[in-house]
């Protein structure tokens, strides 16, 4: 997981990163990386517990490689990083001074960083790695001059034999506190191991009948959880005060120590955090007795509007939350909304409609708004009393009621008729048919009556 999150810019692709940062992650082994990542040219791979230099060799590309703060005691294994011209080894436990005569076939370093190292404390150590590694333009951000190469040149000989008794000076205390360390390691195992055998309430317990009398007490007297938690805290806050304040060298095995001592209250505060998260008690939304309850575990605002018809309900949801985390369960009498699992309940002050309700997120605010629609009947605190509120279809049945009240019959002569004339109920008004207007008849010329005047105009 780590190689990959280090690869996010280059696609998740590791085989062609040409820069990689694996720097405060507790390596303590370098593996893999001269086959994954054979097109590195930097490798950052500080304060970490690298106790010795491998896998690199095939680095054909490498040329700068970062091992500062780690558990090196010999530099080797870098003669096939054909292009390095950058080593960085500072605050190390390199005591091998001799050891840098493998870097002679490194022709392209430029720059190496030594200081920190026990090393860097022997008497004339400047001299003999400038003369050592003739292609080294920088030691510990010093620039080497060419009158102090010619002066290391010239000292050589003498520098190396007091290089090599401080060397193995070094090497025997390294070999005594190896030892040390390897007996309190021991020591703290068998220490362990006593404390996992033993008995209740860490004694040994060799009488059954005591062991079986104090089980048989501890059913009718157990002590509570919290107790148990308290002491264990205790106990941990104590060894770790203890761990911290005990003097120790700057070792190696002092640093992996420290790693392990960390590694096991990390585990501890874990299991702990998991008992409070087991020991928490659940929400309660409704009462034995059925009476739901207000609640608003995941603490967002809201607002409620009631008005005649319908009960509006807004929630400020955050704006990005996927909707498919909220979860809306409306009753009758409440209404309950889970929010990633969290739940907001609240009670109506009127009773709704579920099956008429609904719910939508709002495109701007991303707020959820719940529209409920009131019932015709109201709840009260006690009694349940109600109040019937008139529709237009109930107005006009009670209508139809009051005519159905005052209906008129109508009454038939039984002396003139049985049956009623239908053909003569309507009087019929005799009206003339429309009839076009007649139209006015000219005179011909054998009309007696026609006098013919020239001065009128002929019709046509």
């Amino acid at each position: 997981e780590g190689w990959e999150r280090n690869a996010e810019h280059n696609d998740c692709v590791i085989f062609s990163l040409e820069e990689l940062s694996l720097h405060q992650q507790e390596i303590e082994r370098l593996e893999h990386i001269d086959k994954w990542c054979r097109d590195l040219k930097i490798l950052y791979l500080q304060n970490n517990l690298i106790g010795k230099i491998e896998n690199v060799s095939k680095l054909k590309k490498l040329e700068y490689l970062n091992l500062a703060l780690n558990n090196i005691e010999k530099i080797e294994n870098l003669e096939g990083c054909e292009e390095l011209a950058k080593l960085d080894l500072t605050v190390n436990f390199i005591g091998e001074l001799s050891s840098i005569k493998t870097l002679k076939h490194n022709i392209h370093l430029k720059e190496l960083f030594l200081m920190g190292n026990p090393c860097a404390s022997f008497d004339h150590y400047r001299e003999f790695v400038v003369a050592t590694l003739p292609q080294l333009k920088w030691l510990d951000g010093k620039e080497i001059e060419p009158s102090e190469r010619i002066k290391a040149l010239q000292e050589y000989s003498v520098i190396e034999p007091q290089i090599r008794e401080q060397e193995k000076d070094h090497c025997l205390k390294r070999a005594k506190l190896k030892e040390e360390a390897q007996r309190k390691h021991q020591e703290e195992a068998k220490n362990e191991d006593k404390r996992s055998n033993a008995g209740f309430g860490g004694r040994w317990d060799t009488d059954i009948n005591a062991t079986l009398s104090s089980l048989e007490s501890k059913d009718h007297l157990q002590a509570p959880d919290t107790e148990e938690h308290n002491t264990k805290k205790l106990d941990n806050s104590e060894d770790d005060l203890e761990f911290w304040n005990k003097p120790c060298l700057f070792t190696p095995e002092s640093r992996l120590e420290t790693l392990r001592h960390m590694e096991k209250q990390r585990k501890n505060q874990e299991k702990l955090s998991e008992k409070k998260k087991k020991v928490k008690p659940p929400r309660t939304l409704i009462t034995e007795d059925g009476k739901a309850l207000n609640v608003n575990e995941p603490k967002i605002d809201f607002s409620l509007k009631d008005s005649e018809k319908q009960i509006i309900l807004d929630l400020a949801v955050y704006r990005y939350m996927d909707t498919s985390l909220i979860n809306v369960d409306v009753q009758p009498t409440y209404v309950r909304v889970m929010i990633k699992g969290k739940p907001f309940q609240l009670v109506l002050p009127a009773e709704v409609k579920p099956d008429s309700s609904s719910a939508k997120r709002s495109q701007t605010t991303g707020h959820l708004v719940i529209c409920m629609p009131k019932v015709g009947e109201v709840i009260t605190g006690g009694q349940r009393t109600f109040t019937s509120v008139k529709t237009t279809s109930d107005r006009s049945s009670e209508y139809i009621n009051t005519r159905s009240k005052h209906m008129e019959k109508l009454e038939v002569d039984p002396s003139k008729h049985s049956f009623p004339d239908v053909a003569n109920i309507v009087q019929e008004k005799k009206h003339t048919p429309r009839r076009r207007p007649e139209p006015k008849i000219i005179p011909s010329e054998e009309d007696p009556t026609f006098e013919d005047n020239p001065e009128v105009p002929p019709l046509i």
